[in-house]
């Protein structure tokens, strides 16, 4: 099965997904899963993301016990600019730049500086997730977060 950007989805993938969208009621545009920090990523609809947690996080919570993985939501975007501030949530992103450096593609979200720890996240968690996404959307070699000023 592929979604329908050409990427191939497993038969896991998809049990998952439909594990996902049967507890929270919000069907994921897709999955992904980040082996460095053995966590599922999925990617809703913009504006579905507080559904797909539940009060409290209480969906999200029930979803991490059943496979027993830590277990994140993201909401899409209907540019680049938007799917980054999405993905850094809930950091606030004031600016984002794309820069061709060496012929790759740069993604730099610029955040003020009280924000910058909560978009880098705990070891860089926050980091890793924007770079598995915005290389799978966008085609980013490589996610910097900049302080603003």
């Amino acid at each position: 099965m592929t979604s329908e950007e050409g990427r191939r989805l497993t038969h896991e993938d998809l049990q998952i997904m439909n594990l996902f969208e049967e507890i929270t009621k919000v069907p994921p545009k897709d999955i992904v899963y980040d082996d460095t920090f053995q966590r599922y990523i999925f990617l809703v609809d913009k504006g579905f993301a507080p559904l797909a947690v539940g009060k409290n996080g209480s969906k999200i919570r029930m979803i991490k016990e059943l496979l027993r993985k830590d277990v994140e939501v993201v909401e899409d975007g209907s540019s680049l600019e938007d799917f980054v501030k999405s993905v850094f949530f809930p950091a606030r992103v004031v600016e984002v730049k794309v820069r061709e450096e060496n012929n790759r593609k740069v993604v730099i979200a610029v955040v003020p500086p009280d924000q910058l720890g909560l978009a880098i996240g705990r070891n860089g968690r926050n980091v890793q997730r924007a770079k598995i996404l915005l290389k799978r959307y966008y085609g980013a070699d490589e996610v910097r977060v900049q302080r603003q000023g």
